[in-house]
C-alpha cells in the first residue's frame, strides 16, 4: 500500500510531439533527471488515453499535424485539467504566445532550447500542479465539512464568519443566545476548527458559489 500511494505522488511529465526523434530526446532527457514521463504523437493519443491522476505537467509542440497544441490546451482546460503546459515551438511569435500565456501556460520555448531551461520550466510546472493540486483537496474536505451541517448552523457559520456576536446573531436568527452557542459549539466540532480565526479561514475557502447560495 505505501510503495502505490508514493508512486501516485510521483510527478509525471506528458509530452505531446508529432516527431519521434524530438519525443526520444525530450523523453531521455526527463529520465535523466529522475522524471516518469508518458510520450504521444498527437493531441488526440492523449485525450483518448487514461492518465493517472499524479502530479506533473505537459509539454507541447505548439505546430502539429491536425490539432496544435494550443487546441489541445483549449480542450483540456473545457474538461477542467488545469494542468500546468510548457510549449515548445520553432516558430514562434508574439500573438501565439500571448494567446498560450494568457490561456495559463507557464512558458513558451522556442527551438533551439537549453535543456536545463525546459528542466527548470518543468519543475516550476510540477511545482504548480502539486499546489493546486494540495488546494483542491483542502478545498474538497471543507466542502464536505460544510455540507454535514444542519441548515441553522450554516446560517450560524455565516454569521459568524461576517463577525457577528453571539447575541446578533441570536437576534438576527430569532433563536435565544444559548441555542446559537450550541450551534457554534456544534458547527466548529464538525469544521473541525477550534478559533474563530480558523473557522473564518474554513469560510473563506469554501467555494463563492457555496458561500452566497448559505446566505441567510
Amino acid at each position: 500500500m505505501t510503495t502505490l500511494a508514493t508512486d501516485a505522488d510521483r510527478p509525471l511529465v506528458l509530452i505531446v510531439d508529432d516527431d519521434d526523434d524530438v519525443r526520444d530526446s525530450l523523453q531521455e532527457l526527463m529520465l535523466s533527471v529522475g522524471l516518469d514521463v508518458r510520450c504521444f504523437s498527437s493531441p488526440r493519443e492523449l485525450l483518448d488515453s487514461e492518465l493517472p491522476e499524479r502530479p506533473g505537467c505537459l509539454v507541447l509542440d505548439v505546430r502539429m499535424p491536425g490539432s496544435s497544441g494550443l487546441d489541445l490546451q483549449y480542450q483540456l482546460a473545457s474538461r477542467g485539467n488545469a494542468k500546468p503546459i510548457i510549449f515548445l515551438t520553432g516558430h514562434g511569435d508574439i500573438p501565439m504566445t500571448v494567446q498560450a500565456m494568457k490561456a495559463g501556460a507557464i512558458d513558451f520555448l522556442t527551438k533551439p532550447f537549453r535543456d536545463q531551461t525546459l528542466l527548470d520550466a518543468v519543475i516550476a510546472g510540477i511545482e504548480r500542479d502539486a499546489a493546486q493540486r494540495a488546494q483542491a483537496q483542502t478545498v474538497k474536505q471543507h466542502v464536505g465539512r460544510f455540507t454535514s451541517l444542519t441548515p441553522r448552523e450554516r446560517q450560524v457559520l455565516h454569521q459568524v464568519a461576517h463577525g457577528r456576536l453571539n447575541k446578533q446573531i441570536a437576534f438576527e436568527l430569532g433563536i435565544s443566545e444559548i441555542t446559537v452557542k450550541l450551534h457554534r459549539s456544534n458547527m466548529m466540532r464538525k469544521m473541525r476548527t477550534i478559533s474563530v480565526g480558523e473557522l473564518i479561514r474554513a469560510w473563506e475557502i469554501l467555494p463563492a458559489d457555496i458561500r452566497e447560495k448559505h446566505q441567510p
